[in-house]
């Protein structure tokens, strides 16, 4: 069975580890995606993506919650919590934009 608190106990022993691959991986993560949909690439290319973008800013928000719960609350927490909800939010505004606009014909051209 899942025990929660070995588990943000492990969390908190290997912070530096952690961070150091969960941040970099948010940020290629998200910039993948942006890429991607900039690009104009199909949806299943992006969904992936976005799919491990998602789970990185996730593991990242629990990370962070697993300070909040002990009572740390310091800039470094907040920094962090800021960069996992703005990868999360820029990965579903990207598949929200992929899937109303890409198949759209673009304005741009006149008849």
């Amino acid at each position: 069975m899942l025990d929660f608190h070995t588990l943000a106990e492990f969390s908190r022993a290997n912070c530096v580890g952690i961070c150091a691959f969960l941040v970099p991986a948010n940020l290629i993560a998200t910039l993948l995606t942006i890429i991607m949909t900039a690009l104009r690439r199909p949806i299943h290319q992006v969904q992936p993506i976005v799919g491990i973008a998602i789970i990185f800013a996730l593991v990242m928000t629990l990370h962070v919650y697993s300070w909040f719960v002990i009572g740390i609350v310091m800039a470094p927490t907040y920094i962090l919590l800021s960069l996992a909800i703005t990868c999360l939010l820029t990965n579903i505004a990207a598949m929200i934009f992929h899937r109303r606009f890409v198949n759209q014909p673009t304005l741009s051209k006149t008849v």
